[in-house]
């Protein structure tokens, strides 16, 4: 029979390989699987943050592009991986927190299917019109709504991305019909937007916001965001259902383990710290806010509740 003192010491020694894998990861390059095409603000935000994990632990993370179906290809790619610190993948607002209410048939669960690990930033949306538009506040916007019910024309990077679900808080909050344009994709609407097409669109604050061709009505952030301070926020305006950002993290397959995790967060942390880092993300309009790895699980998860209950209300669903 084994002694007292030999089974207490059973659950430290049972740890152990554990923690000797995570001393000794990573050992060999690291795959990030970015679910959406370079160049865009997923693409951006990833290589900023990998390049400082590079340095930091001594191991290329090497970015590889996956896109399709609104970043639930590559995010699948990664859910049915082996969970040995090999290959993680960008997780976003369009993915794992919108997607599985819009997209029938989803291929795995976004909370139980990975392993959360940190938030790396989250970037308002804007409200923004033609910079020759006769509408020159949210309230000129929503007078103009409600003066002629479906005559404005709202667009969206695409039919059920977050642009088009935080729409429809809109319309409901506001009590205003618009007509949804959706596009495949934020630089045609973009162009459509300037060239005076369409009325108006919501995208994120760093696509629209130093671009002169537009103005901006309102912003999604809870308070008014550094480098824009004129800019208000829905809330001070009256409408405080329209706190809603579009965020970025990093995800790998259920089951890693606990170490690595902590680890690993720790080092995205210090990278979001990095005075190389902090005034890129600061030009995103991007505010920074510390989570471990079981905050940013809980943070997913609530999200998940949040836009399924919109969703369901609006009846929007994905092309």
């Amino acid at each position: 029979m084994p002694s007292r003192r030999a089974l207490l010491a059973l659950p430290a020694t049972l740890a152990l390989p554990g923690l000797a894998r995570a001393q000794a990861w990573p050992s060999r390059p690291v795959r990030v699987v970015v679910p959406f095409p370079p160049g865009g603000t997923t693409d951006f935000i990833a290589r900023l943050v990998m390049q400082r994990l590079t340095q930091t632990l001594g191991q290329p993370f090497v970015i590889e592009n996956r896109a399709g179906a609104g970043g639930t290809t590559g995010s699948d790619l990664v859910a049915k991986s082996a969970p040995d610190g090999g290959v993680f993948v960008i997780s976003n607002i369009a993915s794992h927190g919108v997607g599985p209410s819009v997209y029938r048939g989803m291929p795995y669960d976004s909370v139980r299917d990975f392993t959360h690990v940190a938030l790396m930033a989250e970037i308002p949306s804007v409200l923004a019109v033609n910079v020759n538009s006769p509408i020159r506040s949210l309230a000129d916007y929503i007078a103009a709504a409600k003066a002629r019910p479906g005559a404005i024309t709202l667009a969206s990077p695409g039919n059920g991305t977050s642009s088009h679900a935080k729409q429809e808080i809109l319309k409901r909050v506001a009590g205003i019909e618009t007509i949804h344009v959706p596009y495949r994709g934020s630089g045609p609407m973009m162009n459509d937007v300037s060239a005076g097409q369409v009325d108006s669109m919501i995208t994120t604050l760093v696509e629209a916001g130093r671009n002169d061709r537009f103005r901006l009505l309102a912003v999604t952030a809870a308070q008014r965001v550094e480098g824009w301070p004129n800019l208000p926020t829905f809330t001070e305006l009256g409408y405080p259902e329209l706190v809603a950002s579009t965020w970025f993290g990093l995800s790998g397959p259920a089951g890693l383990p606990e170490p690595m995790v902590t680890r690993l967060n720790a080092a995205v942390l210090a990278a979001l710290a990095h005075p190389d880092v902090v005034p890129r993300l600061i030009e995103t309009g991007s505010t920074p806010r510390r989570m471990s790895a079981p905050e940013y699980g809980a943070f997913i998860a609530s999200e998940v509740r949040r836009w399924a209950e919109v969703v369901r209300v609006a009846g929007i669903r994905a092309d």
